[in-house]
């Protein structure tokens, strides 16, 4: 084995670790420096194939060469089969998303349709969790657009409670109220949240009737409709017989966009993908009942050096693992690694026999290179995308180097701004941009804890000093324990603890690592000569004045932004049409949005809780429910002892408690 090319400290000891390596199946950890995962792989023979990272390294593709030079460690996990190293591995890639591994992009965002089958009057609307709740999921979908087309089509067809303007308070609100809102009065709605509008069974159907046209069965769903108009023009309600004539006619307007197949009647995907200089999309045609019902393009990163089966393969376990729904047969443009063990999974998970077929001719064949195209055209557009905006990137950043008179192109950009009310729930906000984009991983949220009021300047300094000692503390990019003030973007504070308990669960998350010591190229402070000022104070007492600074002063109502330079009277006038102009704007407003967002959730926290924290006998569990019931404050304000009284876990004499105090 050549270890030579590797950041291993210890050959002799590692090659002795690797040589007690089983010939089992199980998942391999590659690990670099201190510990940062860097790829999860499975083998059905762990030690051949982590031996066979070391050989040549010419015999290695560029990504793979790159990624031994970083491993340093290694850890392993023996399974009892290749099917339960299939898993691992898939969850682990999930969970930790290792930078050498092919990701599925976003794969924890991707939206879904949910039609709450348990609730009396079923709500349907987009979501990014899928649970086993009773509800009926459809997706994933590759964008929250495509959900609210999809949503807002099937609303204007079935009249279901909006989606995007009915939660359960206004429901609650308009059922107290005895009377419709206006989503009723333009045909938008059927009216559920006033008694005698429509029966529970007339709205259960136009629900089953979603679910069936979601899941392609559109003749059935035409049927059933035609039917019902049939019987409404017999009672001579001639006006409902005239709406669901239009309904039939909206989905059979729709029917004739489906492709529908010749031959096969049946629910396939069909997956085909475009790739190029690394970049890769996969698309998949949801068919069902022989009908193209949806078409969504997914974005792969780290698909580099990868082979076609690798690519394919990686998707699948990526993609299927969250799917709610996964069809009898798959059609592929290519063969997969170990397709037998991922088609026992595929079962294993859907409860019925899965197929995974490559056609070479015939209509199938059609169906992949219809796929394979789309793949193309998705692939072209997001390039261009990419281009466009790099190149704008670029100009920006040159523009600023010479306006600022910086010695290179600014590579890491941090702005910060300060957020409050009147001084009450001060915070600030540090957003980074890499080479013209944001790098949200990097983002930091700080509470402020010195300042009394509303003292923009003092705040300033007060998160510059804590910033900037803590890259002192972390040297060379030794990490440290996050900040306790700072929180990360993204963060879900409703995941469930228990799904950390895998045997997985001792790998530190890439996103969790400290990155303090990582220094900006330059900083932008939200703020004038004030702000500019502490700023620079707090960067030279801390020895970091060698870091270019400038403040970023705005004209009333946000309309321009300015750059002021340290020691120079005159500030920079961006030009409107300056590249820097838009550069210096996205970066300040993104520190301005991720600032005010943090203070107005911590303000919204603190004014719901203060007014209930002193009444006895209502903890969280009743101030959610009452939320849930009322909408705010002020709808709990206005509500009955009665109306209290009835929310699950009152009583009335807490009832009668709460309205007295409010």
């Amino acid at each position: 084995m050549d270890l030579s090319y590797t950041a291993i400290t210890d050959p002799a000891a590692f090659e002795e670790r690797l040589r007690g390596v089983p010939e089992q199946p199980g998942v391999y950890l590659w690990k670099g420096i201190g510990g940062k995962l860097l790829y999860v792989g499975k083998s059905k023979k762990l030690r051949d194939r982590m031996r066979s990272y070391f050989g040549s390294p010419k015999s290695l593709s560029g990504k793979t060469r790159r990624m031994v030079s970083h491993i340093a460690d290694f850890d392993i996990i023996i399974t009892q089969s290749e099917l339960e190293a299939l898993l691992l591995e898939m969850n682990m890639i999930k969970e930790h998303r290792p930078p050498y591994n092919i990701l599925l992009k976003d794969d924890k965002t991707y939206p879904f349709i949910k039609v709450t089958l348990q609730e009396e009057w079923p709500r349907v609307f987009s979501t990014r969790a899928v649970a086993e709740d009773g509800a009926r999921y459809f997706g994933p979908y590759a964008s929250a657009g495509s959900v609210y087309k999809t949503l807002d089509m099937l609303n204007r067809i079935f009249a279901f409670r909006p989606s995007f303007n009915c939660s359960d308070s206004w429901f609650s609100a308009h059922r107290r109220k005895g009377r419709p809102c206006t989503y009723h009065q333009m045909r938008r709605c059927l009216g559920p949240c006033v008694p005698d509008l429509v029966t529970p069974e007339d709205y259960r159907q136009a629900i089953d009737a979603v679910c069936r046209f979601l899941e392609g069965k559109t003749e059935q769903v035409v049927r059933d409709i035609r039917r019902q108009m049939e019987q409404a023009s017999d009672d001579l309600n001639f006006e409902r017989a005239a709406i669901l004539r239009d309904r039939i006619t909206a989905i059979e307007k729709i029917m004739e966009r489906q492709q529908v197949l010749r031959t096969v009647d049946t629910d396939q995907d069909v997956i085909a993908f475009a790739r190029e200089d690394g970049s890769a999309v996969v698309q998949v045609l949801f068919i069902r009942g022989g009908k193209l019902v949806n078409a969504e393009p997914f974005t792969l990163q780290g698909a580099e050096d990868e082979s076609d089966s690798a690519l394919l393969g990686s998707f699948l376990t990526q993609f299927y693992n969250n799917a709610p729904n996964i069809p009898p047969n798959l059609l592929l443009a290519d063969h997969i690694e170990e397709p037998l063990i991922i088609a026992a999974w595929l079962a294993q998970k859907s409860g019925h026999k899965v197929e995974i077929g490559v056609p070479r001719r015939g209509e199938k064949k059609q169906l992949v290179e219809l796929a394979a195209q789309n793949a193309r055209q998705k692939l072209q557009e997001l390039r261009a995308q990419w281009l466009n905006s790099e190149q704008r990137a670029v100009a920006g950043l040159a523009e600023l180097r010479d306006l600022l008179e910086l010695p290179d192109m600014p590579r890491r950009i941090e702005c910060y701004d300060i957020s409050n009310t009147q001084g009450q729930q001060s915070v600030a906000s540090m957003v980074v941009f890499e080479r013209g984009e944001p790098k949200v991983s990097a983002y930091r949220r700080f509470k402020i804890k010195t300042v009394e009021g509303a003292n923009d300047v003092a705040s300033i300094h007060e998160v510059i000093t804590r910033r900037f000692k803590r890259a002192a503390e972390e040297g060379g990019g030794r990490r440290e324990e996050e900040d306790e003030s700072q929180e990360h973007l993204g963060v879900d504070d409703s995941a469930d603890p228990s799904a950390h308990t895998d045997p997985s669960s001792f790998i530190p998350h890439p996103s969790s690592l400290s990155t303090w010591a990582d220094l900006p190229d330059l900083v932008l402070i939200d703020g004038g000569r004030g702000q500019l000022n502490a700023a620079r104070a707090a960067l030279r007492a801390l020895k970091f004045d060698h870091i270019p600074v400038a403040g970023v002063a705005k004209g009333v109502g946000r309309d321009r932004f300015d750059l002021v330079r340290p020691d120079q009277e005159q500030m920079i006038v961006l030009a409107r049409d300056s590249k820097a102009l838009g550069l210096v704007q996205r970066v300040d407003e993104e520190a301005h949005r991720f600032a005010i967002t943090y203070h107005r959730k911590l303000r919204g926290k603190a004014a719901f809780a203060s007014p209930l924290a002193a009444i006895a006998g209502i903890g969280p569990k009743r101030k959610q429910a009452l939320l849930k019931a009322f909408g705010s404050l002020d709808g709990i304000r206005k509500a009955s002892v009665a109306e209290l009284a009835a929310v699950p876990g009152m009583t009335k004499k807490a009832a009668e408690a709460l309205k007295g105090l409010l």
